[in-house]
């Protein structure tokens, strides 16, 4: 006789168990011997094994990344004379546009398979600080240190106009649609947190526009939603503002009601500040690249919601190196040179130059980093490829052309006759990314070309410099300089520079102040009654190096210490100069011996005694006191 739960299960389910062994009967969460099926138990019942989770897919991707350069490698590389700054692909009109840091713009056409050069010009007495192309591709503008815009025709690659300005220019930017009549530039200051808006024409230095309020520091980085008809910009406080190129300047409409429901504070919470802002072809998307946390994030235009965030600061990589969960692993040597350029890339110099670019389907993201450019899927939050990996460079500035220049050549019968249109699309589809370097005077060209040849990428398209003057010249007591006016955000500062007395701490002096090095460094440390110290580029003290690359030598002089207003070498101890240099406020005869002295000011005294009196933290300025730029003379 049955029993009364043999007897209670239905026929189907009793013969189901009877025909399998009892070893293999289910089992639910409990024991093989419990009388009662789980499957007669009532409410929910915990899964059996956990569902796995799915991996986010993005359609179409394997084309996306067909349409990037094939090649991991660089296939050629051009020169300037000095140091590359910037590397500008105008869209729709296929000009590549390179600029270098002694004020010179390079015009190169793109065509099939390559680049061939068209023009060249001596734009700016000094270092070019920010460019900017327009959306339809049509014009480009420089800003220099020499206090002028430059305004170029990329159709006809003519420079068309100059704006003479009163004030240091720090950041320019089109803020006009594709098509519209009367195109807009928008140019920050490099001291005043003012935007000012200009006829793009050139037709008037007066501007059209003077944005006072929107920001409460000097602003460092813009850039143009032509989706949105929207200016991004963020100040080195790091508050990044949303606002309209026209009308009442207001946010425009389609975005975020409020601010406080967005992740926009995100900076201004980690101290830090973008120094590239790009925003993807559909306007969906923007990116953005910060210092000092060295940081790339994603966020959603419309909400100002951080989509995705890559940690590319030092303490991470080193971390992954140590734990081998890098992208490479790399030999102990091998990492550490590349760690040294990875710290060269946080001077100022350097930091302006960084960027962060999207593909032309706003799905991928690149930026250079201690391996290379890296390629990241940011919807499924993977690297797909990473260029210049094993290559002996730094990539900082990008910019990528995916487009079809018209080829040059025959057409083929069966490639004409072709109905497919992804191979008709991929037989004229030419892709290059352009990268500049740390330290480099050459822009680097991936492109699908994989047949690299290494004795012939490297094209000497520069007259080589003549090494024999060059080293006459070096020999001489450097003539660098007997002037110097410190442009800071107190007042300009004027010295009076001694070559004959200390010459190399002079051509030190003067080759980074020409560089730029010193631009937008800070006074680090100020102590009253006695001296104001900067040139440091990380700003606390423990930074900068020589021209050299390495500590030189103290030159003492029948200068002394006899002076107020004396400006002197800081060091660490004997022959240890580096970039750090201090004026005095006072008489100082207990440093006789002990700092070169190559300087001295004569003129804004008053603003040295006004950055003397300022309030300090452990002798450090409670706020920023910077120097804008330095011109010699």
């Amino acid at each position: 006789m049955e029993d009364d739960s043999t007897a209670s299960r239905s026929p189907r389910k009793r013969a189901r168990e009877e025909e399998q062994p009892k070893e293999a009967r289910p089992i639910h969460g409990r024991d093989a011997d419990d009388e009662t099926s789980s499957e007669d138990d009532m409410g929910p019942q915990l899964p059996s094994a956990a569902p796995k989770k799915k991996r986010r897919v993005l359609p179409y991707e394997k084309l996306y990344v067909d349409n990037l350069p094939k090649s991991a490698r660089y296939s050629k590389s051009l020169m300037h004379k000095e140091q590359v700054a910037f590397a500008t692909m105008t869209p729709s009109t296929d000009f590549l546009i390179t600029s270098s840091v002694d004020g010179v713009v390079k015009f190169w056409k793109k065509i099939m398979d390559g680049i061939e050069f068209v023009k060249e010009f001596r734009a700016h007495v000094g270092e070019i600080v920010s460019v900017s192309v327009s959306k339809d591709g049509r014009s480009y503008a420089t800003a220099g240190v020499d206090k002028t815009i430059k305004l170029f025709d990329v159709i006809t690659f003519d420079l068309v106009s100059m704006l003479t300005l009163q004030y240091t220019p720090r950041a320019v930017c089109w803020v006009h649609k594709r098509g519209a009549s009367l195109p807009l530039l928008a140019v920050s200051d490099s001291v005043q947190h003012w935007i000012r808006i200009y006829d793009g024409r050139g037709e008037s230095a007066e501007p059209t526009a003077v944005l006072k309020n929107l920001h409460r520091s000097s602003v460092s980085v813009m850039s143009y939603s032509d989706a949105f008809d929207c200016v991004l910009s963020v100040d080195e406080g790091g508050m990044l503002e949303y606002w309209r190129p026209g009308g009442s300047y207001e946010k425009p409409d389609g975005v975020f009601q409020y601010k406080s429901s967005t992740d926009l504070f995100e900076f201004k919470k980690s101290k830090s500040v973008p120094v590239s802002i790009s925003v993807s072809s559909d306007g969906s998307h923007f990116a953005t690249y910060s210092f000092p946390d060295r940081k790339i994030r994603v966020f959603d235009f419309a909400t100002g919601k951080l989509h995705r965030t890559y940690d590319e600061s030092l303490e991470t990589i080193t971390e992954m190196q140590q734990a081998g969960t890098a992208l490479e692993s790399l030999d102990e040597l091998d990492f550490g040179r590349r760690l040294a350029i990875e710290r060269e890339t946080e001077s100022p110099q350097y930091q302006k130059r960084s960027s962060v670019i999207f593909d032309e389907s706003g799905h991928f993201i690149m930026y250079g980093s201690v391996f290379g450019v890296k390629v990241i899927n940011t919807v499924t939050n993977r690297v797909v490829k990473v260029f210049g990996q094993d290559e002996n460079i730094r990539p900082l500035d990008l910019c990528l052309y995916q487009g079809q220049p018209e080829r040059r050549g025959v057409v083929t019968v069966s490639m004409a006759a072709s109905l497919n249109p992804l191979l008709q699309e991929a037989e004229v589809r030419d892709p290059m990314l352009v990268c500049t370097a740390v330290g480099k005077i050459r822009f680097y060209m991936f492109t699908n070309n994989e047949e690299i040849s290494k004795s012939e990428r490297d094209v000497q398209n520069e007259k080589p410099r003549n090494l024999a003057a060059k080293a006459k010249a070096e020999a001489r007591p450097a003539q660098t300089g007997t002037t110097a006016v410190l442009h800071t955000t107190y007042g300009d500062i004027h010295i009076r520079l001694f070559p004959d007395a200390a010459p190399k701490a002079v051509e030190n002096f003067v080759t980074h102040a020409r560089s730029g090095y010193y631009n937008n460094t800070i006074f680090h440390r100020v102590i009253k009654k006695f001296m104001i110290q900067c040139g440091d580029p990380l700003g606390d003290g423990t930074g900068g190096e020589s021209i050299w690359g390495k500590e030189f030598e103290d030159e003492f002089s029948t200068l002394k210490q006899d002076k107020p207003y004396t400006v002197c070498m800081a060091n660490a101890g004997p022959n240890t100069n580096g970039s750090q240099f201090f004026i005095t406020t006072e008489k100082a005869p207990w440093l006789e011996g002990k700092h070169t002295i190559f300087g001295r000011a004569i003129q804004g005294l008053d603003v040295v005694h006004k950055i003397e009196s300022v309030r300090t933290y452990k002798e450090r300025p409670e706020a920023d006191i910077k120097i804008v730029n330095i011109d010699v003379n």
